[in-house]
């Protein structure tokens, strides 16, 4: 079924059946968006989130042999500052599983959270940003309603930066917990590098893939709250092209 948002007149809301028509149904949208972006340039950039909310729609993604994936450059959106370069926990690591090491990109570019300067990195991501402007974000919802890791207490809808250094909160840090991705609270790191607010807003095309009962108060005040930082993902609400894919869970405050 199809649930719109009269609070969202520029963000289209989709709830499918479950997880996996969820995933099925955002890939091909984004599909088919690809293919119209490839008949129009040489070129694509995608910006990838890394969380297990992804996996069907990542898989999903990944069974589509009709894309030239080699005229496609891959980039992700946050990355935990600290952990050892082979950490199954870090976002790039997980990407590499999910898709970068699936599909034949023509490149990927990794945040790198081992960084000895972490504001040179910060400027060396934006940079890349610069060369390859986004297409399509890929996006989830946190339970505390942030996009990528725009925390509401370090959000900014108005940042100056690309990239930035940023300390996460005690619920976000929770949520790896609750998705299995670290064993307690103190494992899980205080500091991450995020592509900002409107580093990602200035994507051509956002595709949020948000499945989940702990998400549902956040897709709640995502499309009927105020437009707020309290709540950062209320920021999709005023993008022209911007798509959320719900399943009954995660839409059950709707």
């Amino acid at each position: 079924m199809m649930v719109h948002s009269q609070k969202a007149p520029c963000l289209t809301v989709s709830c499918q059946p479950d997880r996996a028509e969820m995933g099925r149904a955002a890939a091909g949208l984004v599909h088919d968006r690809l293919l119209w972006l490839l008949g129009q340039q040489e070129q694509v950039n995608m910006l990838f989130a890394a969380a297990p909310s992804q996996n069907e729609f990542l898989d999903a993604l990944c069974s589509f042999s009709d894309v030239p994936w080699q005229r496609v450059n891959a980039l992700h959106m946050d990355e935990y500052i600290g952990l050892p370069r082979q950490a199954p926990q870090r976002f790039g690591q997980f990407l590499r599983r999910a898709v970068f090491d699936r599909l034949p990109f023509r490149t990927v570019h990794y945040l790198d959270g081992d960084a000895p300067d972490p504001e040179a990195e910060c400027a060396r991501y934006a940079a890349l940003l610069e060369q390859y402007p986004l297409d399509i974000a890929c996006t989830g919802i946190g339970e505390n309603g942030h996009i990528a890791f725009n925390d509401p207490a370090v959000a900014d809808f108005h940042d100056p930066k690309a990239v930035k250094q940023v300390a996460l909160d005690e619920r976000c840090r929770m949520q790896q917990v609750h998705d299995g991705c670290f064993a307690t609270l103190e494992a899980v790191p205080r500091h991450a590098f995020t592509l900002t607010v409107p580093a990602i807003l200035r994507s051509g095309f956002i595709v949020c893939v948000v499945p989940g009962r702990a998400k549902a108060q956040a897709v709640r005040e995502t499309l009927y709250g105020p437009v707020s930082e309290a709540c950062p993902a209320s920021i999709l609400r005023t993008h022209p092209q911007a798509h959320l894919y719900l399943e009954p869970e995660s839409a059950a405050l709707l």
